[in-house]
Protein backbone atom coordinates (compact mmCIF):
# COMPACT_ATOMS: atom_id res chain seq x y z
CA UNK A 1 0.00 0.00 0.00
CA UNK A 2 1.29 3.44 -1.15
CA UNK A 3 1.62 6.30 0.97
CA UNK A 4 -1.24 8.19 -0.81
CA UNK A 5 -3.54 4.94 -0.70
CA UNK A 6 -2.82 4.77 3.12
CA UNK A 7 -3.35 8.14 3.86
CA UNK A 8 -6.94 7.48 2.19
CA UNK A 9 -7.91 4.49 4.00
CA UNK A 10 -7.01 6.40 7.44
CA UNK A 11 -9.09 9.41 6.73
CA UNK A 12 -11.52 6.89 6.06
CA UNK A 13 -11.55 4.97 9.27
CA UNK A 14 -11.19 8.33 10.70
CA UNK A 15 -14.45 9.87 8.89
CA UNK A 16 -16.42 6.65 9.87
CA UNK A 17 -15.51 6.87 13.35
CA UNK A 18 -16.71 10.37 14.02
CA UNK A 19 -19.56 9.51 12.38
CA UNK A 20 -20.22 6.83 14.49
CA UNK A 21 -19.42 8.77 17.58
CA UNK A 22 -21.81 11.99 16.41
CA UNK A 23 -25.08 9.28 15.84
CA UNK A 24 -24.47 7.16 18.88
CA UNK A 25 -24.53 11.10 20.86
CA UNK A 26 -20.65 10.56 22.05
CA UNK A 27 -21.19 14.47 20.86
CA UNK A 28 -24.00 16.12 21.22
CA UNK A 29 -26.49 18.47 19.47
CA UNK A 30 -24.70 22.17 19.15
CA UNK A 31 -21.34 20.70 20.60
CA UNK A 32 -17.90 21.62 19.04
CA UNK A 33 -15.86 19.30 17.48
CA UNK A 34 -12.17 20.61 17.84
CA UNK A 35 -9.05 19.06 15.91
CA UNK A 36 -6.55 18.85 17.74
CA UNK A 37 -8.84 17.41 20.71
CA UNK A 38 -10.33 14.87 18.46
CA UNK A 39 -6.74 13.76 16.57
CA UNK A 40 -5.80 13.27 20.17
CA UNK A 41 -8.26 10.67 21.41
CA UNK A 42 -8.41 8.59 17.95
CA UNK A 43 -4.18 9.08 18.17
CA UNK A 44 -4.00 10.75 14.27
CA UNK A 45 -2.50 13.41 12.92
CA UNK A 46 -4.72 16.90 12.02
CA UNK A 47 -4.82 16.08 8.74
CA UNK A 48 -7.23 12.64 8.14
CA UNK A 49 -9.43 14.84 11.19
CA UNK A 50 -10.05 17.66 9.36
CA UNK A 51 -11.00 15.66 6.03
CA UNK A 52 -12.96 14.10 7.96
CA UNK A 53 -14.60 17.05 9.72
CA UNK A 54 -15.19 18.56 6.01
CA UNK A 55 -16.57 14.97 4.54
CA UNK A 56 -19.06 14.76 7.44
CA UNK A 57 -20.18 18.94 6.97
CA UNK A 58 -20.66 17.71 3.39
CA UNK A 59 -22.96 14.83 4.69
CA UNK A 60 -25.07 17.44 6.06
CA UNK A 61 -24.32 15.45 9.66
CA UNK A 62 -22.27 18.84 11.19
CA UNK A 63 -22.27 22.56 10.26
CA UNK A 64 -19.19 24.52 9.54
CA UNK A 65 -19.82 27.85 10.96
CA UNK A 66 -17.24 30.79 10.61
CA UNK A 67 -14.62 31.33 13.30
CA UNK A 68 -16.92 28.81 15.45
CA UNK A 69 -15.59 25.45 13.60
CA UNK A 70 -18.01 22.47 13.29
CA UNK A 71 -21.13 21.98 15.22
CA UNK A 72 -22.75 18.96 15.74
CA UNK A 73 -26.46 19.56 13.85
CA UNK A 74 -29.23 19.53 16.15
CA UNK A 75 -32.55 17.30 14.44
CA UNK A 76 -35.73 17.88 15.97
CA UNK A 77 -38.16 14.75 16.18
CA UNK A 78 -40.01 15.16 13.33
CA UNK A 79 -37.27 15.64 11.12
CA UNK A 80 -35.63 12.48 12.48
CA UNK A 81 -39.14 10.65 12.24
CA UNK A 82 -39.43 12.07 8.62
CA UNK A 83 -35.86 10.63 7.56
CA UNK A 84 -37.17 7.03 8.52
CA UNK A 85 -40.26 7.71 6.49
CA UNK A 86 -37.75 8.34 3.50
CA UNK A 87 -36.01 4.88 4.21
CA UNK A 88 -39.15 3.24 4.10
CA UNK A 89 -40.04 4.80 0.49
CA UNK A 90 -36.03 4.41 -0.77
CA UNK A 91 -35.33 0.68 1.05
CA UNK A 92 -39.30 -1.36 0.07
CA UNK A 93 -37.89 0.37 -3.74
CA UNK A 94 -34.60 -1.50 -3.32
CA UNK A 95 -36.51 -4.69 -1.88
CA UNK A 96 -38.41 -4.30 -4.86
CA UNK A 97 -35.73 -4.25 -7.50
CA UNK A 98 -33.77 -6.40 -5.95
CA UNK A 99 -36.74 -9.12 -6.22
CA UNK A 100 -37.32 -8.33 -9.81
CA UNK A 101 -33.39 -8.38 -11.01
CA UNK A 102 -32.64 -11.54 -8.86
CA UNK A 103 -29.59 -11.58 -6.30
CA UNK A 104 -25.65 -13.21 -6.69
CA UNK A 105 -25.27 -16.43 -5.34
CA UNK A 106 -23.19 -14.31 -2.45
CA UNK A 107 -25.79 -12.13 -1.93
CA UNK A 108 -28.22 -14.53 -1.00
CA UNK A 109 -25.78 -16.34 0.78
CA UNK A 110 -25.30 -13.25 3.28
CA UNK A 111 -28.52 -12.55 4.00
CA UNK A 112 -28.72 -16.20 4.79
CA UNK A 113 -25.70 -16.26 6.89
CA UNK A 114 -27.67 -12.68 8.40
CA UNK A 115 -30.68 -14.28 9.40
CA UNK A 116 -28.83 -17.22 10.79
CA UNK A 117 -26.70 -14.99 12.99
CA UNK A 118 -29.68 -12.90 14.35
CA UNK A 119 -31.67 -16.35 15.16
CA UNK A 120 -28.51 -17.62 17.23
CA UNK A 121 -28.49 -13.76 19.28
CA UNK A 122 -31.94 -13.46 19.77
CA UNK A 123 -32.84 -17.12 20.14
CA UNK A 124 -31.88 -16.82 24.05
CA UNK A 125 -34.59 -14.93 24.94
CA UNK A 126 -32.70 -12.26 25.97
CA UNK A 127 -30.02 -9.44 24.56
CA UNK A 128 -26.98 -9.88 26.80
CA UNK A 129 -24.40 -6.60 26.74
CA UNK A 130 -21.54 -8.70 24.57
CA UNK A 131 -24.52 -9.14 21.91
CA UNK A 132 -25.15 -5.74 21.03
CA UNK A 133 -22.31 -5.42 18.56
CA UNK A 134 -22.92 -8.40 16.04
CA UNK A 135 -27.07 -7.95 15.95
CA UNK A 136 -26.01 -4.28 15.35
CA UNK A 137 -23.30 -5.61 12.48
CA UNK A 138 -25.94 -8.51 11.55
CA UNK A 139 -28.78 -5.17 10.76
CA UNK A 140 -26.42 -3.05 8.80
CA UNK A 141 -25.22 -5.72 7.08
CA UNK A 142 -28.84 -7.04 5.76
CA UNK A 143 -29.80 -3.64 4.96
CA UNK A 144 -26.76 -2.70 2.57
CA UNK A 145 -26.75 -5.99 1.19
CA UNK A 146 -30.37 -5.05 -0.02
CA UNK A 147 -29.58 -2.01 -0.85
CA UNK A 148 -26.42 -3.15 -3.09
CA UNK A 149 -28.52 -6.20 -4.45
CA UNK A 150 -31.09 -3.39 -6.16
CA UNK A 151 -28.58 -2.46 -8.38
CA UNK A 152 -29.60 1.25 -8.37
CA UNK A 153 -26.63 3.36 -6.94
CA UNK A 154 -29.08 6.09 -6.82
CA UNK A 155 -30.66 4.42 -3.99
CA UNK A 156 -27.81 3.47 -1.80
CA UNK A 157 -26.56 7.04 -2.18
CA UNK A 158 -29.85 8.98 -0.91
CA UNK A 159 -30.50 6.06 1.46
CA UNK A 160 -27.06 6.72 2.99
CA UNK A 161 -28.28 10.47 3.27
CA UNK A 162 -31.20 9.56 5.09
CA UNK A 163 -29.37 6.80 7.39
CA UNK A 164 -27.12 9.46 8.58
CA UNK A 165 -29.41 11.48 10.31
CA UNK A 166 -29.03 10.81 13.65
CA UNK A 167 -30.68 8.05 15.28
CA UNK A 168 -32.73 7.15 12.05
CA UNK A 169 -29.69 5.08 10.74
CA UNK A 170 -29.72 1.04 10.79
CA UNK A 171 -26.48 2.08 12.68
CA UNK A 172 -28.95 2.79 15.66
CA UNK A 173 -30.30 -0.21 18.02
CA UNK A 174 -32.14 0.84 20.96
CA UNK A 175 -31.05 -2.05 23.40
CA UNK A 176 -33.24 -1.12 26.24
CA UNK A 177 -36.40 -1.68 24.23
CA UNK A 178 -37.84 -5.26 24.83
CA UNK A 179 -36.63 -8.41 23.41
CA UNK A 180 -39.88 -9.06 21.79
CA UNK A 181 -39.35 -5.51 19.99
CA UNK A 182 -36.17 -6.70 18.63
CA UNK A 183 -37.52 -10.30 18.15
CA UNK A 184 -40.04 -8.84 15.97
CA UNK A 185 -38.30 -6.77 13.97
CA UNK A 186 -35.34 -9.69 13.60
CA UNK A 187 -38.99 -11.34 12.28
CA UNK A 188 -39.35 -8.67 9.27
CA UNK A 189 -35.92 -9.41 8.27
CA UNK A 190 -36.62 -13.00 7.76
CA UNK A 191 -39.70 -12.31 5.73
CA UNK A 192 -38.58 -9.79 3.75
CA UNK A 193 -35.55 -11.56 2.38
CA UNK A 194 -38.30 -14.63 1.50
CA UNK A 195 -39.72 -12.29 -0.59
CA UNK A 196 -36.66 -10.88 -2.23
CA UNK A 197 -35.20 -14.26 -2.91
CA UNK A 198 -38.89 -15.62 -4.47
CA UNK A 199 -39.53 -12.60 -6.59
CA UNK A 200 -42.21 -11.59 -5.15
CA UNK A 201 -41.86 -7.94 -6.20
CA UNK A 202 -45.01 -6.09 -4.18
CA UNK A 203 -44.74 -8.14 -1.15
CA UNK A 204 -41.10 -7.41 -0.68
CA UNK A 205 -41.32 -3.62 -0.94
CA UNK A 206 -44.18 -3.62 1.43
CA UNK A 207 -42.69 -5.67 3.68
CA UNK A 208 -39.72 -3.54 3.80
CA UNK A 209 -41.57 -0.05 4.17
CA UNK A 210 -43.71 -1.38 7.07
CA UNK A 211 -40.28 -2.67 8.35
CA UNK A 212 -38.93 0.84 8.85
CA UNK A 213 -41.74 2.58 9.52
CA UNK A 214 -42.05 0.31 12.69
CA UNK A 215 -38.81 0.90 13.05
CA UNK A 216 -39.56 5.02 13.26
CA UNK A 217 -42.87 4.69 15.08
CA UNK A 218 -40.48 2.12 17.91
CA UNK A 219 -37.70 5.85 17.88
CA UNK A 220 -40.93 8.08 18.47
CA UNK A 221 -42.12 6.28 21.35
CA UNK A 222 -38.57 6.44 22.80
CA UNK A 223 -37.00 9.95 21.92
CA UNK A 224 -38.03 11.85 25.44
CA UNK A 225 -36.69 8.50 26.99
CA UNK A 226 -33.38 9.15 24.95
CA UNK A 227 -32.90 13.02 25.38
CA UNK A 228 -33.50 12.78 28.73
CA UNK A 229 -31.04 9.71 29.61
CA UNK A 230 -28.30 12.06 27.42
CA UNK A 231 -29.35 15.10 29.75
CA UNK A 232 -28.59 13.11 32.38
CA UNK A 233 -25.27 11.56 31.12
CA UNK A 234 -24.17 15.05 29.79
Amino acid sequence: MNGETALETLSQQVTDTLRDWVLHGRFKAGERIEEIPTAQAMGVSRTPVRAALQALANEGLIDHQPKRGYLVRAFELETIVAAYEVRAVLEGLACRSAAQRGLSAAQAQTLRDCLANGDRILGKGVLLPEDHEPYQQINVTLHNTLLSASSNPWLSRFAEQAHNIPYASDRIVLWDVEHAVILRSHGDHHRIVEAVLAGDCTRAEQLMREHVYYAGIIFRNNFERLMKDGEAAA
